[in-house]
């Protein structure tokens, strides 16, 4: 009788367990950066690409450990078709801009998480978090993507873009003024170079 019991309640956690507990999916990202080539892979709510360098972002391959999909605006060629995790998105050996991204997950994951991701931009620096498909970038402005940062979140979790976007504004304003030193006193602190 006990043997019974025990059995059922170890059924029943590992039932609700099963049905309660899904891990995020892991996702890594790596870019192909003017005169850089292809750039280290990075992991979730890394930096991506270059700041503060002039350098345009052509192309991507993101590896997540479910479905998704993504696409890039590339310069002249427009929004290429959607690929999936492990392929490449945008142009290399061709020298040409990507202007904008869309991801979204589409595995099991999709009903559970939300992909946010943002791009640095040419003259404009770090826009606001987007998520599941929403174009991060512009669209016929003809200006290049300089670097990107891809989060997976929980659906229903209290993640606010807007908090996100208060902590960039500070951390913006510091390279801003880490910028305007460097630009004063060189890069040893000797004046201008």
């Amino acid at each position: 009788m006990i043997r019974k019991i025990f059995t059922a309640v170890i059924l029943l956690a590992m039932f609700f367990l099963g049905q309660n507990v899904h891990a995020a999916p892991n996702i890594s990202y790596q870019v192909h950066v003017q005169d850089y080539g292809w750039m280290r892979t990075v992991s979730e709510d890394e930096v991506a690409g270059t700041v503060g360098e002039n350098r345009r972002l052509e192309a991507i391959i993101i590896n997540c450990s479910d479905d998704i999909e993504y696409n890039a605006l590339v310069q002249d060629y427009g929004w290429e078709g959607w690929v999936h995790s492990g392929v490449v998105a945008g142009t290399v050996g061709e020298g040409r801009r990507m202007e904008a991204i869309r991801i979204k997950l589409t595995g099991s994951s999709a009903s559970k998480y939300d992909v946010y991701y943002r791009a640095h931009v040419q003259n404009y620096g770090w826009q606001g978090w987007v998520k599941n498909g929403e174009p991060a970038g512009t669209v016929g402005r003809e200006l290049r993507l300089e670097a990107l940062q891809i989060k997976i979140v929980r659906k229903g979790s209290n993640y606010d873009r807007d908090d996100y976007d208060r902590y960039e504004d500070y951390e913006r304003n510091r390279y801003d003024r880490d910028r305007r030193e460097h630009e004063r006193y060189g890069r040893y602190g000797y004046g201008r170079y």
